[in-house]
């Protein structure tokens, strides 16, 4: 599932569960939990912690195209914060005693606002993004720092690659996870810019990337292209393959990268969501952790959860317009018992439902209680 999706992003946010695990949950259906963190964090590394889209668990073949920013990271010598004079101590440490939590250096927060980091968090972290040290696994929610010598498999430790085959590759490989995406699009999954950028240009124009120029209906043209050409790259085996599978009816986390981009998500599936986790509870529309909820390949509506004991509640729940409202009605149900399930629940309560003429048939669909697994 990792390597399909290129990246599954990290969040401190754990409503149901932390976003890595319902994206897993998302497309898997209800694997338990602790198979998906042992998936995750296994050992020897599968996987490791870096900085993509945001930062992301991601397929420990991709270490060497992340040299380029890693590079960039080294020259700056600055990100968040100065890096402090004790860098080279706390490298030592993890190389003597390694491999180390904050709370094993002493880094923990110092309280107050996120950013007001100890000397030693900030230099484990700079450490962490020049690539003297991985995170390959996590303690609860910790963070566990280990010498890239010692974790990265030798032979993708030994890869040197230059910024344009890292680029390159990783716009390959973004351009794959998402199946067809614009200019922007891939820009987003990559969060490269400047003179990185340029690459991930040169490379979608001369076809080193491998992505294909289409045109999808709808999707704007980029500002002085032709309005009747290409206006987007697609992955040419997605082009040649039939859809297959079964469509899941799941609830998404905001940060699933299906959803994670506002102005693709809207152009996809005509959705305008944003996450109102920090907007002030009295401006919050849809609620603090909406998760839109897919069925049958469309977004149906959104479910705003919480848990109280064994039970899942369902704080608001919001319908998207549109046709097929009773089946909608009762894929939002198949999908709160199902993730009920998943996290241990026996029960399903529904708080606030955002349509008048939905309410009684969704709270009737509640009450029945599960229709089976769902696919």
């Amino acid at each position: 599932m990792l390597r399909r999706v290129g990246a599954v992003q990290l969040d401190t946010i754990s409503v149901l569960a932390r976003s890595h695990e319902l994206v897993a949950y998302a497309r898997l259906g209800p694997v338990g939990r602790s198979v998906v963190e042992r998936a995750y964090w296994d050992a020897p590394a599968r996987a490791f912690e870096y900085w993509c889209h945001a930062a992301c668990v991601l397929p420990i073949e991709q270490w060497p195209l992340y040299a380029f920013r890693r590079r960039a990271y080294r020259e700056r010598r600055y990100r968040w914060h100065e890096v402090p004079p004790v860098v080279d101590k706390v490298l030592e440490q993890v190389r003597s005693d390694g491999p180390l939590t904050t709370a094993d250096i002493g880094g923990a927060k110092n309280g107050g606002p996120w950013w007001d980091w100890s000397d030693t968090k900030i230099a484990i972290e700079f450490l962490l993004d020049i690539g003297e040290v991985v995170c390959t696994r996590r303690v609860g929610w910790r963070r566990v720092y280990e010498l890239a010598e010692r974790a990265v498999p030798a032979d993708l430790l030994a890869q040197d690659l230059s910024d344009d085959e890292c680029v390159t590759r990783l716009t390959t490989i973004a351009g794959r996870s998402l199946g067809v995406a614009t200019r922007a699009d891939l820009v987003d999954f990559t969060r490269v810019k400047g003179g990185h950028a340029a690459i991930l240009d040169e490379a979608l124009l001369s076809g080193a990337a491998g992505l294909v120029p289409v045109r999808v209906s709808g999707w704007p043209a980029r500002r002085g292209a032709d309005p009747d050409g290409p206006n987007a790259w697609a992955d040419p085996d997605a082009l040649e393959s039939e859809p297959r599978g079964r469509h899941r009816t799941t609830p998404l986390s905001p940060f699933d990268s299906l959803i994670w981009e506002r102005a693709r998500a809207e152009r996809v599936f005509g959705l305008n969501h944003r996450l109102e986790a920090y907007v002030p509870k009295d401006k919050r529309v849809h609620g603090y952790f909406a998760m839109p909820v897919l069925a049958g390949g469309r977004i149906i509506g959104r479910v705003d959860p919480a848990r109280e004991g064994a039970t899942l509640v369902a704080r608001q729940v919001g319908f998207e317009p549109g046709s097929g409202r009773a089946r909608a009605v009762e894929a939002m149900s198949d999908a709160l018992w199902e993730a009920a399930s998943w996290v241990g629940c026996t029960d399903v309560r529904v708080e606030r439902v955002g349509a008048p003429d939905l309410e009684a048939p969704l709270r009737a669909a509640v009450a029945r209680g599960p229709r089976g697994p769902i696919r």
